[in-house]
């Protein structure tokens, strides 16, 4: 909208330019062990976590520049530490690789470019019938040789150590991150990264 239309709203864009982007769009299935998937289910996600915080950056990157302003990247820890299969951490860790580029990168015309690295919080990302569900559906389409590999009970093994985890470690309160966020496009010396949750550190 901001860069193809018309009217008061976008000629005031065009004229002092768009203080602050926040890059939030995610999701994380499908997510499983990396033979159990194809590459149309990494390309699925990539397209979403990675491409498209690449694209709308550029899209807006030059009314950015104009106003001297912030984008701001939600990553994970999963872009530091690969404990699951498939896209999801390899997208995040894009995503990583993208915010110090870009950092770099802007340096000289006064953006700021921050990242954000959430932990485990109460979202779609970690909500169990989810999770079930898209290992369920993977599972299913699995060869009879590769469920052999891995064996009748493997679903409910990995279910039970994720409920574990969960338990353990999810937490409910998303307004750290909306912190991390508020702070990152408006602080006057932001932090280049911040950890939003106990066990992001």
């Amino acid at each position: 909208a901001v860069g193809g239309g018309d009217g008061p709203l976008c000629e005031e864009f065009q004229l002092r330019g768009l203080w602050g982007l926040v890059n939030n769009a995610g999701i994380s299935f499908p997510s499983a062990p990396s033979d159990w998937l194809t590459i149309e289910d990494y390309k699925e996600i990539l397209a979403v976590n990675l491409i498209g915080v690449i694209e709308v950056t550029l899209s807006v990157l030059p009314l950015i520049k104009k106003a001297r302003g912030r984008v701001v990247n939600i990553a994970s820890i999963f872009g530091r530490l690969s404990i699951i299969g498939g896209a999801y951490c390899i997208s995040k860790y894009g995503v990583e690789a993208f915010n110090d580029s870009l950092r770099r990168d802007m340096h000289d015309f006064g953006v700021k470019v921050l990242c954000v690295e959430p932990s485990f919080f109460k979202t779609r990302i970690t909500r169990f019938d989810l999770v079930l569900q898209n290992t369920n559906k993977l599972w299913e389409k699995l060869s009879p040789e590769v469920k052999e590999d891995y064996g009748d009970d493997f679903v409910e093994k990995s279910m039970q150590v994720f409920m574990k985890t969960a338990r353990t470690l999810i937490d409910p309160d998303l307004m750290k991150v909306v912190w991390c966020m508020e702070h990152a496009l408006t602080a006057v010396h932001p932090r280049t990264r911040y950890s939003a949750g106990l066990n992001a550190k």
